[in-house]
């Protein structure tokens, strides 16, 4: 799967939001500024290119649907992200966040507590 770029993955954002629909729809849904209606729908050919969105014709327009759900993407950039920049060790993502400060002692015990204690 390709890497998306940071324009696609707010479009994606708003294909996810919307569910499925028109490119207005998707231009509707994002925050401001908004990119112009072409730029969209050119990224939105460009998501449907890379198999991230699937199109069908509705009369003169095109309905778009997701064709990757968004917690499926999270896990497979997470995956690409960890491997490229951490040689695939949670671990070592943890300690660089940990020496950076963005993470505290009390949301490392949630994390241990979530690890100790999966929900079913």
């Amino acid at each position: 799967m390709e890497k998306l770029t940071k324009q696609e993955e707010e479009a994606m954002q708003a294909v996810w939001q919307c569910g499925q629909g028109s490119v207005k729809d998707f231009l509707d849904a994002m925050p401001e500024p908004q990119p112009p209606y072409t730029t969209l729908a050119s990224t939105i050919k460009n998501l449907e290119r890379k198999g991230f969105v699937t199109s069908e014709k509705v009369g003169n327009s095109y309905r778009y649907i997701p064709a990757i759900k968004e917690e499926e993407y999270k896990k497979r950039f997470m995956n690409g992200f960890v491997s490229d920049y951490f040689q695939n060790s949670y671990k070592d993502l943890v300690t660089f966040f940990a020496n950076e400060k963005k993470i505290s002692a009390s949301d490392l015990k949630e994390i241990i507590n979530l690890i100790e204690n999966p929900k079913k």
